[in-house]
């Protein structure tokens, strides 16, 4: 991704104090709701351009099919984000290469929202499709970190990690996003809380703990999975894109390349 540039350099506003670093980390709140990642990590961030009277930020999915509602949610996220910088200016956020890149983009540019956006085609709001993926991050972050626990505390079976507080979990980058989920969710993250929960926070029982645990990895496996695959498809739909990816954690057993490769070579 190249450096932000100015359209039309002109008199010097206060707009320059705003730096493409800037506006890349305010970015980096935007999450993808199905993969549970960054809109940045995940490459998805195509150019960053200062105009004469503000910012305009163009964004790339790792297909033209990808779902509206979650494309859509992305963008408008990326404009929310952009919009609450301070003198951002005019701020123009576009998705490019969807098949309905031009009905979002005309919904973002008249603020209409999903339901103006769309019309007759949507059939509620997103805030329930947010809310149902921000209950499985939560539920893949909850198993990551108790996986991590398990590997680290040979004296801890699958059983007992319906017993495992907060306090338990070592202070690492898994509970850090453990928490940021919990507190998403609405749900305590003093050190005495139990991990294992649901989404309301009520733990699970010691008898069915273990298959507790067993159902969050699946809910995390496929979210892994998801946003390899994605990142995979992406790379081979704009070569070079995958040197804006943030490389995952996993990537040491399951590395992105390989995948392009593989990919590239089923496509050809």
């Amino acid at each position: 991704m190249g450096t932000a540039v100015r359209s039309a350099p002109g008199e010097a506003p206060a707009l320059l104090v705003l730096t493409e670093d800037d506006v890349l980390r305010a970015l980096g709140a935007v999450i993808d709701p199905e993969l549970d990642e960054p809109i940045t990590d995940l490459g998805f961030v195509r150019s960053v351009r200062f105009t004469d009277d503000g910012l305009e930020v163009h964004l790339r999915l790792p297909t033209s099919f990808c779902a509206p509602n979650f494309a859509y949610l992305m963008a408008s996220d990326a404009k929310d984000v952009l919009t609450a910088l301070p003198d951002t200016g005019r701020v123009v956020v576009e998705l490019d290469d969807h098949h309905d890149s031009d009905i979002i983009n005309r919904g973002l540019a008249a603020d209409a929202g999903y339901l103006g956006t769309f019309r007759h085609e949507a059939e509620s709001d997103l805030d329930e499709l947010r809310a149902t993926f921000q209950r499985k991050a939560h539920t893949a972050a909850m198993e990551r970190a108790l996986t991590a626990l398990l590997r680290a505390r040979s004296d801890i079976e699958e059983q007992d990690v319906a017993s495992v507080v907060l306090g338990d979990l070592p202070d690492d980058v898994a509970k850090e996003a453990l928490l940021r989920r919990r507190q998403t969710l609405g749900l305590s993250i003093d050190d005495s809380e139990p991990v294992l929960v649901d989404d309301r926070g009520v733990p699970h029982p010691v008898a069915s703990a273990a298959l507790a645990l067993r159902r969050a990895r699946s809910t995390r496996i496929s979210l892994d999975g998801n946003a390899h695959f994605c990142r995979g498809l992406l790379a081979t739909r704009y070569p070079g894109s995958e040197a804006d990816q943030t490389p995952r954690p996993e990537e040491n057993f399951f590395p992105v390349s390989s995948l392009i490769r593989t990919t590239r070579r089923s496509v050809a």
